[in-house]
């Protein structure tokens, strides 16, 4: 009955999205060049420290006997912040995920220690930072080529929320020197091999999944003028070619902001790393290119165009679907735990709404698209911001061939509400 009216809400729900779309509207520059996943919560505190409790409820539809799983889950998220001297900071990012359903290794608790880092101050422009960090890069809002340290970090997901996959992942242990100047930065990053073996334990520090190889990268920040950012880096693993990439926004009028996201290195495919065979050397491109439109009503649009050069091909996706079932699996759960796209031309379309009808009311809308098989999966979000609680709803619907990108996932639809409490 759930999906059913859902399902026919959908329409409803994007018309709309569409209204507020074309209503004439101008905003200012600075409201164009905020992205669209901005965090809409901004609760100035005057503690160290801040966290939240949420609890979620809510059902799956099994797509392999049509069955209903419901689920339950329980999050705790805490957050320091702490000056140990005017110089000095330590910063600690954890979060403890309880579900009904095992999510890692057989585990249904998952500990993820996002950070856990020193920061200081050397000089008014020379930052330096020491721990585990979560380094996040990248402009593009749904696959982001330069977010180098992404690999193996997510150990719970709870969204498919682009957002909220960078924000609840663990952090590398690295070195991090920064360099600041008017209109630049020049940023270091080192990161070294502790463990070649990623663990199954729901309660690991999981040094294996973040820290297999040395890994070392610079990061070069400018700004241009007003309207045009760019950055530029260089991504280097041990015994692996270097990476190269860059990342530029700019202002298209005065309600739309375009950027573009860039890598390109030798280096072997998915498919070789994923069933284990030498590296080809060949030189692989991968891209977002996307716009976002933000109108005066506080609604802001995202078309994106991802491309990988290191997945497969449509000919090679479609020859793997109708080959070997083992080699299939293989290959999607390296691309899961990489966070990579398992094909080479994707599509991704949001919406995010706020104060949509009456204040501290959300609506989002995401949508993603596998060009290769045509497969898509769709999320829908409404969340009402009390002054210590969320009010979430959250939908999730798929649709493909079997073995196809979205298709092939164990569910064909989920919902969830959830409370969220914040300390």
């Amino acid at each position: 009955m759930c999906t059913s009216v859902l399902h026919a809400a959908l329409p409803q729900f994007c018309f709309v999205l569409l209204m507020a779309l074309v209503t004439p509207a101008r905003a200012d520059d600075a409201d164009a060049l905020r992205l669209a996943d901005e965090a809409p919560r901004t609760v100035a505190r005057e503690r160290d420290w801040r966290g939240f409790a949420e609890i979620g409820l809510g059902a799956a539809d099994l797509r392999a006997d049509g069955s209903t799983r419901k689920e339950q889950r329980v999050s705790l998220d805490l957050q320091v912040d702490h000056a140990l001297s005017p110089q000095w900071r330590a910063v600690l990012a954890d979060r403890l995920d309880v579900s009904s359903t095992a999510q890692h290794g057989g585990d249904k608790a998952i500990n993820t220690l996002k950070e856990a880092y020193f920061s200081g101050r050397v000089t008014p422009d020379l930052l330096i930072d020491c721990g585990r960090i979560n380094a996040r890069y990248g402009v593009a809002m749904g696959y982001n080529p330069t977010d180098y340290f992404r690999g193996g970090a997510l150990r719970s997901k709870v969204s498919i929320d682009p957002a909220s996959l960078k924000e609840n992942r663990q952090g590398s242990v690295l070195l991090r020197g920064q360099k600041l100047w008017d209109g630049g930065a020049l940023t270091l990053l080192a990161s070294p091999r502790i463990s070649s073996e990623a663990s199954s334990d729901g309660f690991s520090l999981d040094w294996g999944a973040t820290n297999a190889r040395s890994r070392a990268m610079l990061v070069l920040s400018a700004k241009f003028s007003e309207i045009v950012n760019p950055q530029f880096v260089v991504y280097k693993e041990e015994a692996r070619s270097a990476q190269w990439g860059g990342n530029i926004t700019g202002l298209i009028g005065q309600a739309t902001v375009a950027y573009l996201e860039w890598s390109g290195g030798s280096g072997r495919s998915h498919w070789s790393a994923a069933v284990q065979q030498p590296a080809s050397g060949t030189w692989r491109n991968r891209m977002s290119a996307g716009l976002t439109f933000t109108a005066q009503n506080k609604l802001s649009f995202t078309a994106e165009a991802q491309y990988d050069g290191a997945a497969l091909a449509d000919d090679a996706w479609r020859t793997l679907r109708a080959g070997s079932p083992l080699r299939y699996v293989q290959y999607r759960n390296w691309v899961a735990v990489a966070q990579e796209l398992p094909t080479q031309r994707a599509l991704f379309f949001r919406a995010f709404w706020q104060d949509a009808l009456v204040p501290r009311f959300d609506l989002s809308a995401m949508v993603n698209v596998d060009l290769a098989d045509n497969s898509r999966r769709a999320w829908l979000e409404a969340r009402y911001r009390a002054e210590h609680i969320d009010y979430v709803l959250q939908w999730q619907g798929t649709r493909g061939a079997p073995m196809s990108n979205y298709g092939a996932l164990p569910e064909s639809w989920r919902w969830q509400v959830a409370l969220k409490y914040y300390f």
